[in-house]
């Protein structure tokens, strides 16, 4: 099959591309470059460096495609409160011009990667894919809007859909100089520039953090199985709940750090407890979880000990610049 890939040089996009490759299919997969990096993408893969808002150029580039899997997106849940134009442009606008790209070259699946963000605050733990999604801010309300838009279009025009929802993936090729996101790396990256880790708030916020390759092994049964169309599936663990601050002493253990954390007032919208249940992904897709965290976490500090630690780079501006914004981008202090 020939397999459509958008965010192919991110984290997630290029292991996903590989895993395709590995079976066989035919890889051709998009990037915008705003934040991944051409030497994830794999060799054998067709890659384009392309804008996934330009609906003509997706429709080109999609032509001859079976299955598209949309991986593409700004995932600054936490910066969607300050940069909400940037943020919903890259993750609902871009969802929108995909499907509309996808219809008219008759794709026979749509695999969409939203977020654990489309949950928000839950009275019950672990978030289960049936209930009422109530997102705190413009990135989950973005994924939301998007998992709705898909659900219509796809029904009107008889194109198959499944809904995957990773959530705090880590490992290889996960971009560690990035100020807004991805904790685990950022603290890592800290670290290994002896440079103790930042934490907002009180550090006790709780979530789950999922090793790629668990990841990717659902997303190929996403892409590929029958009689799922129309389904949403959570896909990570949800063995060890763990708070912000005992992930900052996993990393300081494996690193033999010295960890004294610097504490930053708390950000607004960011949800206290946040985990989902596996349960549907065990029953249908076989899913396991075969990386504990440590484990995980020992092959992400690796991978950027291999590639050296760098500078942070503020790449993306901040479109509100209040009292509310976090010191740590308004001012650099990253």
């Amino acid at each position: 099959m020939k397999i459509f890939i958008t965010g192919v040089a991110g984290f997630l996009g290029s292991h996903i591309a590989d895993r395709m490759l590995s079976l066989g299919h035919e890889v051709i997969g998009v990037d915008s470059l705003i934040g991944g990096e051409q030497v994830n993408v794999p060799e054998a893969a067709e890659f384009v460096i392309a804008d996934c808002a330009n609906v003509t150029a997706m429709t080109k580039y999609m032509a001859g495609s079976d299955i598209v899997i949309h991986a593409a997106c700004t995932a600054y849940e936490g910066l969607s409160v300050f940069s909400p134009s940037l943020i919903t442009q890259n993750t609902f606008q871009i969802t929108s011009t995909l499907l509309s790209a996808s219809i008219q070259n008759r794709v026979k699946r749509f695999v969409f990667c939203s977020s654990m963000a489309r949950y928000g605050t839950q009275e019950v733990l672990p978030f289960k894919e049936d209930v009422i999604c109530n997102p705190e801010d413009p990135y989950g309300i973005a994924k939301l809007a998007s998992e709705k838009l898909i659900e219509n279009l796809c029904k009107i025009h008889g194109m198959e859909y499944v809904i995957a929802v990773p959530h705090n993936i880590i490992g290889g090729r996960q971009k560690y100089d990035d100020p807004f996101r991805n904790v685990a790396s950022i603290m890592i990256n800290r670290m290994l520039q002896g440079k103790q880790p930042i934490i907002y708030g009180d550090g006790s916020q709780m979530r789950c953090f999922s090793f790629v390759d668990d990841c990717i092994s659902c997303l190929e049964k996403l892409a590929f199985l029958e009689g799922i169309s129309g389904e949403i599936f959570n896909i990570g663990p949800d063995e060890e709940f763990i708070t912000i601050n005992q992930l900052a002493e996993t990393i300081a253990d494996i690193i033999d750090f010295d960890l004294k954390p610097i504490y930053m007032p708390g950000r607004p919208q960011e949800v206290k407890l946040a985990s989902c249940s596996a349960n549907k992904a065990r029953s249908i897709l076989g899913y396991k979880t075969t990386v504990p965290l440590k484990e995980g976490l020992t092959e992400l500090v690796n991978f950027i000990k291999e590639r050296g630690p760098k500078r942070f780079r503020y790449h993306v501006d901040i479109e509100i610049n209040s009292t509310l914004t976090p010191r740590t981008w308004s001012d650099r202090l990253f």
